[in-house]
């Protein structure tokens, strides 16, 4: 069976963000695997505009070419670790919309989520948490959450405490056993539309 391809899906645009080390980390680690490709999308890099399609994103009819270069990207994967900060108890706006510009690209497949902040970036996993489902998205149990006053030294240069890497082991197991099994539906999905 080929090796899936997972996307880990860098959640925050700011300057001096403390994401890109976070990332930077779930990929070293994840390319040490040998069950499935790993590569890093990075938004600020992607720049897409927030969300300027006419018809819902649940049509598939996108009339940018910004929209239909994300599409194809998404659609490339498999699955994703999607690395979220905390702002106001919830994910960052650039992530949101990075998720809501398109739609069935995302469904059946599975996620897992790399949060931090002050409470581990708990509240911003419980909102995409949300999201996803509505995206047909399945999000695995396990998650790892980063401190601000624990696993940065004074909150900017990434520090990650002991314990870490074995979350992000059970949560990468658990998504690649997950993406594997929605394979088989994406298949079901595609013959049953293929006949129509």
């Amino acid at each position: 069976m080929k090796k899936l391809k997972i996307a880990i899906i860098l959640g925050s645009t700011r300057p001096n963000r403390n994401g890109e080390a976070v990332a930077q980390w779930v990929l070293e680690k994840a390319e040490q695997r040998t069950d499935a490709e790993f590569d890093l999308i990075d938004l600020r890099e992607v720049d897409l505009p927030f969300l300027n399609e006419g018809i819902p994103p649940s049509q598939g009819k996108y009339e940018h070419e910004h929209t239909r270069q994300w599409s194809r990207t998404i659609a490339a994967y498999d699955g994703y670790v999607l690395v979220s900060p905390e702002f106001n108890h919830g994910t960052s706006a650039v992530l949101k919309n990075a998720l809501d510009t398109v739609y069935k690209e995302w469904n059946n497949k599975a996620a897992g989520i790399v949060a931090y902040g002050s409470v581990k970036g708990a509240r911003a996993v419980e909102q995409l948490r949300l999201t996803l489902a509505e995206l047909q998205v399945a999000t695995v149990r396990a998650q790892v959450g980063f401190a601000l006053d624990r696993d940065f030294k004074d909150m900017k240069a990434f520090q990650p405490q002991p314990g870490h890497e074995k979350e992000l082991d059970v949560m990468l197991d658990q998504l690649i056993a997950w993406g594997n099994a929605l394979r088989g539906v994406r298949e079901s999905v595609k013959e049953k539309a293929a006949v129509g």
